[in-house]
Parts: C-alpha cells; structure tokens; sequence
C-alpha cells in the first residue's frame, strides 16, 4: 500500500484500485466503494470474467450491504476468473458454506443446552435456514457440468438426494425442540446435523476433485 494515499472516499483521494494483480486508473466521479465495484465488473466483463473476489483495505466484501457501510478506504482489490471456471467457484463457495454451517451448528450443540427451550427453539430455527445455503449454490451449477461416471448418479440427482436427506434431517429435529428438556435437541444436532454436513463435505471434496480434471488452468 502507498504511504501517501488518503484513507479517504472524496472524488480527489488517491485510492489504489487493483484488478487481477494490475492498477486500475479510475474514470471521474468514481469515488464510492459501490462505484468503483460496478466499474470493475464492467472491466471484468469486457475481457469475458467476472468477479469472484472484492477486498476493500484487505478485508474481504462481498454482499452489497456490506459495500454501503464503507465510508473511507485507501485500497481496492479485485479478482476475476473466467467463465469456464465460474462452475468450480460455486461449488468452492458452497464448500465454504459449509464450514460455517458446521461451525455454528457445532457451536449450537451446547448453547440449546445452557438456554431456555424457547431460545433453543428459536436459535436452530435461525441456524436451520442456513443448512440449506451450500445446496442452493450447487443448483446453480449446470447439471450438464460433469458427466457422471459409469454406473455414478448424475449431479442433478445427488442434489436431489440431499434435499431430501436435509428435509427429513430438519423434520427429526423440529420434533425434539418441544421437549422441555434440550438434551433432546442437542443431541440431534450432534447426531444427526453434523454428520450429514460432514457426509455433504466429503460429496463435494469429491466433486471438486474431480471437476477440476480437464479444467483449463486459470490465469
């Protein structure tokens, strides 16, 4: 980062714009966080990409809800990929969803156990609506992207198969959460939940693995 740049996001700061590795002049006007983003969007999709990734002084945004809580900044940078890859970037995404789920379903193991029933309640309903998230980002993919090995379910299929896995999942938890103990509820989440988050990981360590045969090489 240059000494000399203003952390700020007046038309007349010097703000480093960097864009696959090469500095970005910045047409006139171009000063908020949200204009620069569209700006290099455009910029991606005149070499045929699109962006996959937005740093905003090293810290990664990404919604656009986050873009309007930006008020200064000295450096931005974005990454692009090409459009033959933009299938293997969502099935990364969704491995990143993942992780988080599993990372707050673990930590709700315990939290029903030390709250009300009816905070329990409410917090695994919270938490049950992003289990769904990594499955809603593989349907995105074209089922058409891999062919299934010989004698392998198609990626239509599995996907179809862990929707209804994850929907008896949530009906066999939603029926512990009116015990008036949690052991009930914490339980299922350990037995049931985790595992099925740890058997989907495995699913698309597997796919990543091999969609990445053949891929041209990203630049």
């Amino acid at each position: 980062m240059h000494s000399d740049l203003r952390r700020s996001s007046k038309p007349n700061a010097r703000v480093e714009v960097i864009l696959d590795g090469e500095p970005i002049v910045l047409p006139a006007l171009r000063s908020s966080i949200t204009a620069i983003r569209s700006y290099l969007e455009r910029k991606a999709l005149e070499k045929q990409r699109i962006l996959c990734a937005f740093y905003v002084d090293g810290r990664s945004l990404w919604t656009g809800e986050s873009l309007h809580q930006v008020k200064s900044f000295a450096r931005v940078e974005a990454k692009s990929i090409d459009l033959a890859h933009v299938p293997l970037q969502l099935l990364a995404t969704a491995r990143q969803q993942l992780l988080q789920a599993r990372e707050q379903v673990a930590t709700a193991v315990t939290f029903v156990l030390i709250n009300s029933s009816r905070q329990a309640r409410e917090h695994w309903w919270d938490l049950a609506r992003d289990l769904k998230q990594p499955l809603v980002t593989l349907s995105l993919i074209p089922a058409n992207f891999c062919a299934p090995a010989k004698g392998s379910a198609s990626l239509m299929q599995l996907r179809k198969w862990q929707l209804e896995q994850l929907a008896a999942i949530l009906k066999e938890v939603d029926q512990t959460c009116w015990s008036a103990d949690a052991l009930p509820l914490s339980n299922a989440l350990e037995k049931r939940v985790l595992p099925w988050l740890d058997s989907l990981r495995a699913t698309l360590d597997l796919w990543h693995e091999t969609f990445s045969i053949g891929q041209p090489e990203q630049r």
